[in-house]
């Protein structure tokens, strides 16, 4: 029976922040273990044969208004600054999403794109981000039209693709996380810092990881060692109704297919992701070689197709949040509360939809809570 102080389960980002605070901080060992062949989870990017850096699960652009997380990743990497800007297919032309003033005049004629800018910033204010589903509250008949245009031709078919469900289906708070933005501001994101490891992300996580402290394991599957080692502390990033081997029933997730293929050109599309709400099987194409600006003769683009998640056939993505499942969820978390010095957290511990920057805030603050 092997003996460890701290196993961390999942070499992503959540496992990695864990990993190396104890690590460095508290002088502790840790045994790091992952299932796939791969660190750093779903934000692991490598060098196509084109010498574009490939982001292989989707497309990973690191934000953050909070300094002292900047400050932290910033011990393990450099950075390359990058201010994301996304466009969807919409009726043959592309227009900026979130849809903003700008994307106005990019779909309507100019006379019905000022009158609903004039009544846009005049009931909400310059500046301000509106949910589309509050929009379609309104009573007047402009705004009542634009709401509409905006949830067929933007959010509707795009959700339908992404979650298999309608947008009235949907939580709010996740509807919310793409608004109608009442502003000229093209980002995608408003937070203070943007940018992408120079080296990658990949490079980072190793970066984290590289301790004489730390030992890591891949193709490392918990459920196959869980009854040859013993821990002081476990540290769960994977998902939680798998660690109690579905006691409860499984929890509902989305998941994901890449399929990445290079192009005889330079450029493929005209920024680094462009959503295709209403064509197609797939909701977006990512060009890769935009992140780090990356100069080749021949472009790397990958389109993703949502699917549904089929245990053991494809991975957990995204988890589904309804009543249902978040009264399936609390029923693991009671059972969680019963093992003493087992944490679960993380994307999929948490079953939780969440950014890079909560993911490290919620490790820092984890390890906050144990050190």
């Amino acid at each position: 029976m092997e003996k460890v102080k701290n196993l961390v389960v999942g070499a992503g980002l959540s496992g990695a922040v864990i990993a190396e605070r104890i690590a460095s901080q508290l002088q502790e060992p840790v045994l790091v273990i992952d299932r796939r062949e791969h660190i750093a989870g779903n934000i692991y990017d490598s060098k196509h044969s084109s010498g574009i850096t490939v982001h292989r699960y989707g497309p990973h652009i690191f934000h953050t208004t909070q300094k002292e997380i900047w400050e932290y990743l910033s011990t393990f990497t450099s950075w390359h600054y990058f201010f994301s800007k996304v466009y969807a297919w919409v009726d043959n032309r592309y227009v900026t999403v979130p849809f903003n003033l700008n994307s106005l005049h990019q779909v309507f004629p100019q006379y019905l794109a000022c009158r609903l800018e004039t009544k846009l910033v005049d009931e909400y204010g310059y500046g301000v981000q509106v949910p589309v589903m509050k929009l379609m509250r309104q009573k007047d008949a402009d705004l009542q039209f634009l709401a509409h245009y905006v949830y067929e031709k933007i959010f509707e078919q795009y959700t339908l693709k992404q979650w298999g469900v309608s947008p009235r289906e949907m939580d709010e708070e996740v509807m919310a996380r793409v608004p109608v933005s009442v502003s000229r501001d093209d980002g995608y994101f408003r937070d203070k810092y943007q940018a992408i490891p120079a080296q990658g992300y990949t490079r980072m996580v190793e970066n984290m990881l590289h301790s004489p402290l730390i030992t890591v394991r891949l193709n490392t599957p918990f459920e196959k060692i869980k009854n040859e080692i013993q821990y002081q502390r476990l540290f769960y990033t994977g998902p939680i109704d798998e660690f109690f081997d579905y006691r409860f029933g499984p929890l509902p997730y989305r998941s994901l297919r890449f399929e990445t293929e290079q192009k005889n050109m330079e450029y493929y599309q005209p920024c680094a992701v462009v959503n295709y709400p209403n064509n197609f099987d797939f909701t977006r194409i990512c060009e890769h070689k935009y992140f780090l600006n990356e100069k080749s003769a021949s472009t790397v683009i990958s389109a993703e197709f949502p699917q549904a998640f089929k245990r053991g056939e494809n991975e957990p993505y995204y988890p589904v949040h309804n009543a249902s499942s978040a009264a399936l969820y609390e029923r693991y978390v009671q059972e969680a509360a019963k093992l003493p010095g087992v944490y679960f957290y993380g994307r999929l511990g948490g079953y939780i939809y969440c950014s890079m920057e909560q993911a490290v805030a919620a490790a820092l603050a984890l390890f906050e809570k144990i050190k």
